[in-house]
């Protein structure tokens, strides 16, 4: 793991921003995972302005979203299809028939989760996965469990998900109880990867993360075994860590 240090949110959207127009300038059918939540909102808001700028240009690059809401369809505000539209792509140039996302309204679970991991595979592979990290550890929605997930797959979503993400909802009791995620084999077959992190309410799991032990009960621990991956981290998360773990 390489960990780049940033004073606060800002510097660390700016830092993280810099790696993905860096994919995409030297690899300009970059296939690009995306990310959804609070956590990712300063990427794109950077990369929409050195778009504007003509520094970056997204023409010929693909996408492939972590997550979805199940039971959410792509016009509802809540949707991860919203939240994107809204937040990038509405806002810069990749084209509509490369932009790929769960489909929270299809309910055949096993159909869904096949489509989207043979989509994928067609692709090529992800080149650069952008990740958050939750409270908990979790990567997508892949929540701790017993065991690593591997294709894409329906979870059900713990209680603290359910109340972080209640914000963005009238009330919690209005927060989908599945969604499509991403499986962390599949997260992990990613060329590169950068996870953010911000704040001093994630200093613990990230130091656990980091530098605990590789287990399930702390999914985002399983990319100390990847071979590129970037932490984005500003100060308030970096805390807990000692000097000595962050060289």
């Amino acid at each position: 793991m390489k960990i780049i240090r940033a004073k606060d949110y800002n510097d660390m959207s700016r830092k993280a921003a810099n790696i993905i127009s860096a994919q995409v300038i030297l690899k300009p059918n970059s296939v690009l995972g995306l990310a959804t939540g609070s956590s990712p909102i300063g990427i794109y808001e950077q990369l929409i302005k050195w778009y504007n700028k003509g520094d970056v240009n997204f023409g010929e690059c693909t996408s492939f979203n972590l997550d979805e809401y199940r039971g959410l369809t792509a016009d509802h505000d809540q949707s991860y299809h919203y939240f994107m539209h809204k937040n990038f792509f509405d806002a810069i140039n990749i084209p509509a028939a490369r932009i790929n996302l769960p489909d929270g309204a299809q309910m055949d679970i096993e159909k869904e989760c096949e489509r989207y991991d043979k989509a994928i595979r067609a692709a090529g592979g992800i080149d650069l996965q952008l990740l958050g990290m939750g409270l908990n550890g979790h990567i997508g929605f892949n929540e701790p469990d017993e065991s690593f997930s591997k294709g894409t797959h329906c979870v059900d979503l713990t209680e603290s998900t359910i109340e972080a993400n209640k914000r963005f909802f009238e009330s919690a009791d209005d927060v989908p109880r599945q969604a499509y995620t991403m499986g962390v084999q599949t997260i992990m077959l990613a060329r590169k990867i950068i996870i953010i992190v911000s704040g001093e309410n994630k200093a613990q799991i990230l130091r656990d993360a980091c530098f605990g032990p590789v287990t399930p009960m702390v999914p985002a621990s399983i990319l100390q075994l990847h071979t590129d991956v970037s932490v984005v981290a500003d100060d308030a998360a970096l805390s807990l860590c000692t000097e000595k773990e962050l060289r």
